[in-house]
């Protein structure tokens, strides 16, 4: 299979996921709308999500891929049966005691990490919201020690897929995030259906997201079995495998979730306004859309591919594959990006604008989009610059660049909150992204880790050329359909016209990017017709 399938395979996946997250997010903006029960819906899920984004979209296996590789190939089949069960059951161990002790400590975790602000909330600032500040407090409480074992199950599922992805088997890690989707737009709809208050369907969606979790770890580990691999639950013993992991991991997971590490950042500051955590998440959810399917995609698969060519000293190859996959990441990152930040708001209205949800929200988190977007590029090379360090087990140089970032962040957002609110959060979030995809970027080339060839220089040029014509044709057409996109217009006006915008931005930027060679025929013909691997 090659490397344009295989990101084809992942991406595929994970775009199915993320679609049916829309559906999940316009039903929960329909139920729950923007208030203090969705906003402690959002802050409780942050936070098992974020330790899901950390572990299962490539920084555990960041760190666990090239130590399982080798320990199949040194040691054989028995051998790396042996080191997974080491990892799972140490891993079982932690998690099984992390979870209890945050049970315990839920109130003090919530009022210290999760949701800060909620500890400075007055009743007279709220106004007219449903729920008081003891009672938004008590419900963050309740559903984050509901949802809080999702963490184990995902960080268990985080391994079990680094063993998939070692074996080339990429799809079943890549589609069970799925099953999340699917649950809470089952619960969703049954609450919408039996007309159940907003705390009540927050509840039932709590429950929802925890027996995903299970659901999720279960099909993983049967994919396992299918592959006629499996693991055990022993004694968990130090050893020199689980202290390389562990040296290895750490800086890893850091690395690797900074997208999510902002995030949570940002919801943690945003929790000092009501509402805002909530904008925050919808606008999250589109934006996730093109890094899901291209960001994910590439770096499930280029790590593994980098390791195996630097392992036999194919150094021009993983060159070569270092170039077409930032060429790849250029072409779809940066068109997306210029179309959510010039039409945010008729796709948040079209995507949100109803029941719970009302038209005076739509521009906040338009607003919001549109910044988020302008970071999407950075995040996606992000995903195609760590491999390279990855898969040499330096993850010194990422962390420090990370960190760097990552402070950046909370400075910035802290700063341009008090000015800009939810916006102010959503620009820091995206220039601490281009800082830290320019650090991981600068890092690779000053030690000679990359070389920039004509062809990457060219098309890259090229990309923003004709991103560039496709962004003024849709402020034209904008213009033409300005009727169409009305706030008053049917509803099925309004997504005739973004299909029509959509439609014909993307028609013009493939034909100025096929007739100047900003795109790869022959890779774009593999994501259309993919080879089978030869016998």
């Amino acid at each position: 299979m090659s490397l344009i399938s295989k990101f084809a395979t992942v991406g595929g996946a994970t775009m199915v996921s993320r679609v049916f997250g829309f559906g999940r997010e316009m039903l929960m903006a329909s139920a729950l709308g923007v208030g203090p029960v969705a906003d402690a819906f959002n802050l409780a899920f942050r936070f098992p999500n974020l330790f899901r984004r950390l572990f299962a979209e490539g920084a555990f296996n960041a760190a666990f891929i090239p130590l399982f590789s080798r320990s199949l190939e040194e040691d054989g089949s028995e051998g790396a049966r042996r080191f997974a069960s080491e990892i799972y059951s140490t891993l079982f161990a932690i998690l099984t005691v992390f979870t209890v002790v945050a049970w315990i400590f839920m109130p003090f975790l919530v009022q210290t990490i999760i949701a800060p602000g909620l500890a400075y909330c007055v009743d007279e600032e709220i106004g007219a919201q449903a729920l008081s500040c003891a009672a938004r407090f008590d419900i963050t409480v309740t559903f984050s020690r509901i949802m809080f074992p999702y963490l184990a199950c995902m960080s268990l599922m985080a391994m079990v897929s680094g063993i998939l992805n070692a074996f080339r088997l990429f799809f079943a890690a890549a589609a069970a995030p799925t099953v999340l989707n699917f649950v809470l737009i089952g619960v969703i709809s049954y609450a919408l259906m039996m007309d159940y208050d907003k705390a009540t369907t927050g509840f039932l969606m709590s429950w929802g997201v925890l027996a995903s979790g299970f659901l999720q770890l279960a099909i993983v580990v049967i994919a396992m079995r299918h592959a006629r691999f499996s693991v055990s639950l022993r004694m968990p013993r130090w050893t020199k495998g689980l202290k390389r992991l562990l040296v290895l991991a750490g800086p890893a997971a850091l690395i690797g979730g900074i997208t999510q590490i902002n995030l949570f950042v940002g919801q943690a500051i945003a929790s000092f306004k009501p509402g805002a955590v909530s904008i925050l998440q919808y606008a999250d959810r589109p934006y996730q859309l093109p890094l899901g399917m291209v960001g994910v995609a590439i770096g499930v698969v280029l790590l593994p591919e980098l390791a195996r060519a630097l392992k036999a000293g194919r150094l021009k190859e993983a060159q070569h594959t270092q170039n077409r996959s930032l060429e790849f990441a250029l072409f779809l990152t940066v068109p997306a990006a210029i179309a959510l930040f010039i039409i945010p708001e008729p796709i948040i209205r079209v995507i949100y604008e109803r029941g719970e949800f009302e038209p005076t929200a739509t521009p906040l988190v338009a607003s919001v989009l549109g910044l988020y977007a302008l970071g999407l590029p950075a995040f996606v090379m992000m995903k195609v610059f760590q491999p390279g360090y990855f898969a040499r087990e330096n993850t010194r140089s990422p962390m420090i660049a990370t960190m760097i970032s990552a402070v950046a962040n909370i400075v910035l957002s802290l700063a341009l909150f008090q000015v800009m609110a939810e916006q102010g959060i959503a620009l820091a979030t995206t220039i601490a992204g281009w800082l830290n995809a320019g650090l991981l970027f600068w890092g690779l080339y000053r030690k000679g880790l990359w070389e920039i060839d004509r062809q990457l220089m060219k098309r890259c040029l090229l990309v923003l050329v004709c991103a560039g014509v496709m962004g003024v044709s849709l402020v034209a057409m904008m213009w033409e359909l300005g009727d169409w996109l009305d706030p008053n217009d049917a509803v099925a006006t309004q997504v005739l016209a973004i299909l029509i915008l959509v439609g014909v931005a993307m028609l013009v930027y493939f034909a100025l990017a096929f007739a100047t060679g900003a795109a790869d025929r022959k890779l774009v013909m593999g994501l259309v017709r993919r080879r089978r691997p030869k016998p």
